[in-house]
């Protein structure tokens, strides 16, 4: 991880949590598309009041050390660094980052509902990381990659994620990096095709990984659009819609070989993610 956020990480001091309800709560979400995840339908829920939380470490980050903490309908003008287990985190706005590691430890939590990155402009650093979290019905903006996969026991479902890209960027949807076990990536949207400087809106491709399932997504864009290569156990690839012709070289490039791959498709798609026709089978090649 690069930029402010590693610098506050580097010289954070234990700070309180005020403000916030403090209790162990598993994911409450519905989800709220009537297809595809779309920014209409994903993101904080409209007519949600915000409470604005102040920074509290290095002035660019609000960090969270209760373990059990909730921080619902809150407002981040900066980053969130999560440092203690059971985190959840529901129907807020952070404008920056949200990550869960520090001093070389992963913490867990949950994020539903929510937006993360900035109204304007692009940050380089992945919108969520890295490990042990569970999102659903995420909007993440603003951000060259949308997550980041290094660790175990990762589920992100029914979101969507806008990529954009800086200079020397190689974004991505979803990239897995010094990657863990268990990563389900299902029923999310991934338009890279705005992203100059890119890699895949799924770029799986460290051989750290192990056990992928990646199903019924709408994706679009990328040099590749699917990658998934070095990975190990069960790797699942099934009824995904591809945009036909949104990619650079190829839509797929992937140890197909090894991939229990079915079901998906090639379609075009109107300005709301509608899916419109169904162009044909994708086939691993």
């Amino acid at each position: 991880m690069r930029g402010a956020l590693l610098l506050a990480a580097a010289v954070a001091v234990a700070v309180s949590l005020p403000g916030c309800a403090t209790a162990t709560s598993k994911m409450r979400h519905t989800f709220r598309c009537p297809a595809y995840p779309t920014p209409a339908c994903t993101g904080v829920p409209a007519g949600t009041k915000l409470t604005s939380l102040a920074p509290n470490l290095d002035g660019v980050t609000y960090r969270v050390t209760t373990r059990g903490a909730v921080l619902n309908g809150v407002h981040i003008a900066g980053n969130l660094l999560i440092t203690a287990d059971d985190v959840t985190v529901r129907n807020s706005q952070i404008d920056g980052t949200v990550l869960d590691e520090y001093s070389n430890k992963s913490y867990s939590f949950t994020i539903t509902d929510s937006t993360v990155g900035p109204a304007v402009g692009c940050l380089t650093d992945p919108g969520i990381g890295q490990a042990n979290f569970k999102a659903s019905g995420v909007l993440v903006r603003g951000h060259g990659d949308g997550f980041r996969d290094s660790g175990d026991n990762i589920t992100i479902r029914e979101s969507y994620v806008h990529l954009c890209s800086n200079p020397g960027d190689h974004s991505d949807g979803i990239q897995t990096y010094m990657a863990g076990r268990g990563l389900v990536f299902d029923h999310n949207t991934v338009d890279q095709r705005d992203a100059k400087d890119i890699t895949a809106p799924i770029f799986l491709v460290d051989d750290h990984t192990v056990d992928v399932t990646v199903t019924d997504n709408l994706i679009m864009g990328g040099t590749y659009s699917i990658q998934l290569k070095n990975a190990h156990g069960t790797l699942v690839v099934r009824n995904n819609k591809l945009v036909d012709r949104s990619w650079v070289y190829g839509p797929v490039d992937a140890d197909c070989g090894r991939i229990d791959w079915s079901g998906n498709t090639l379609v075009t798609i109107d300005r709301d993610y509608r899916v419109t026709s169904t162009v044909g089978p994708l086939p691993c090649d």
